[in-house]
């Protein structure tokens, strides 16, 4: 599957200044595939340690983390020889090691012409550092989320369709009728299939929604299991009522996070380190409330208040147990979640695209649905699932602070209007820094 992360894992390699890569991300999202695919695209010959599964190798680790000894008896294991620029070392799961962790400074030190890339899950909540430390300033980091609009239709070989959008929207033009609506009924299927790898690829065989409920289940269930394994039981439970609360949390006409949602008398003192463990883990991602709309946004944060999302739509949609009809007849009026839906997936893409997600209010009486920062301007986002567009929250925003000019998401075609950018649903991932 084609991911927009090669391109910026190929320019690492040609880094002059080139730093041992550590790609991270919630599981499941494709860092093994893609690691594996750009090894076998750029190097001749690939040593690969999974540290989940390679005992024998974990204890080379524990025994002494030079890269010098290190390289010698991973060619003892493996059978290859280690070639500077030549060879990818690959250290799969390296949070399960957390000395393989510290080893990657000493790559950088004292071996920075071996290409060594690591990738792991939990990386935030799995590392002991009181035994072994964070190789802080002496790597590279990437994160790699689940696949975004764009790449699912590159994977339906719909690559011709994703230039056509992205040409509308650099030119404001208007979409053909009739593409507009294909463009939508892809974007409402996107909502049920997510963005998980495993997910779309099974959908393309046959391109039947129904069919990819198991695997994205068997997701949830992985992360459930993780839950358990790297925290407390009496912590896990706290962490998965957190985690099972944002449906009902995002169906509320305020989408604030409130921990009584979770339980009945919850604060933040019992579940905040619970959320933050979820976000740590990369399966939620979490919008900050700003009382101002000046630069920049995150001087701003009331800290109190926060909405919190899945990082994956589709998993939102199977967790939240909707109607899949109901999704793709897109009834905004009858079908008020759809709302909530198309919120977390514009959280989502503008979170891949590398921007702090924030949020504002005044007062209780208008609200913007997300504030970005792209250089030296502060640009408003109002989301809309349909096509009634009418609202006053932003018009008292512009009002208030004169944004250079604003964005609206909705099920509109595209156009430009009193200074408002109209951006379709299935447009969003033109959306970017």
């Amino acid at each position: 599957m084609k991911r927009k992360i090669m391109n910026r894992i190929v320019k690492w390699k040609n880094k002059k200044d080139r730093m041992p890569l550590i790609i991270h991300g919630a599981r499941q999202v494709g860092k093994t595939y893609i690691i594996d695919e750009f090894g076998r695209e750029n190097y001749e010959n690939i040593i690969y340690v999974n540290f989940e599964t390679n005992e024998d190798i974990v204890k080379d680790f524990e025994t002494r983390i030079t890269p010098n000894f290190l390289i010698g008896r991973m060619e003892l294991f493996f059978g290859k020889k280690i070639k500077k620029g030549k060879t990818l070392i690959f250290f799969d799961e390296i949070q399960a090691c957390e000395r393989a962790l510290t080893s990657l400074k000493y790559f950088c030190e004292e071996a920075p012409d071996y290409h060594v890339i690591a990738a792991g899950s939990l990386l935030g909540v799995t590392i002991d550092r009181k035994k072994s430390s964070f190789p802080v300033g002496k790597v590279d980091m990437m994160t790699l989320y689940p696949m975004d609009f764009e790449e699912f239709l590159w994977s339906l070989d719909r690559e011709s369709l994703a230039k056509e959008i992205r040409k509308c929207y650099s030119k404001n033009d208007e979409m053909s009728p009739a593409i507009h609506s294909l463009c939508l009924e892809l974007f409402k299927t996107y909502l049920i299939v997510g963005g998980m790898p495993n997910v779309i690829k099974k959908y393309g065989e046959d391109e039947r929604v129904i069919d990819v409920s198991g695997i994205k289940a068997g997701i949830l269930d992985s992360y459930i299991a993780d839950m358990f394994k790297y925290t407390s039981r009496n912590e896990a439970t706290k962490v998965i009522g957190a985690y099972d609360s944002i449906p009902s949390q995002l169906a509320k006409e305020n989408k604030k996070f409130q921990y009584k949602v979770v339980q009945k008398g919850g604060t933040a003192t019992i579940f905040g380190a619970s959320l933050a463990w979820l976000e740590s883990a990369g399966v939620v991602l979490k919008c900050h409330k700003i009382e101002h709309g000046y630069m920049p946004p995150r001087a701003y944060r009331d800290l109190s208040s926060f909405k919190i999302y899945m990082s994956d739509i589709g998993l939102l949609t199977l967790k939240s147990k909707v109607s899949l009809h109901s999704i793709m007849l897109g009834e905004t009026n009858r079908f008020t979640f759809m709302g909530a839906l198309v919120e977390n997936y514009v959280a989502q893409v503008l979170s891949t695209n590398g921007f702090d997600l924030h949020y504002w209010t005044s007062k209780d009486t208008a609200e913007i649905d997300f504030i970005i920062q792209t250089e030296d301007l502060i640009i408003p986002i109002e989301v809309k699932a349909g096509i009634n567009t009418r609202s006053r929250s932003l018009n008292v925003y512009k009002k208030k602070y004169n944004p250079k000019y604003s964005i609206r998401i909705s099920a509109k075609n595209f156009g430009c209007e009193n200074e408002i950018k109209s951006v379709p649903l299935y447009a969003v991932f033109c959306i970017e820094e």
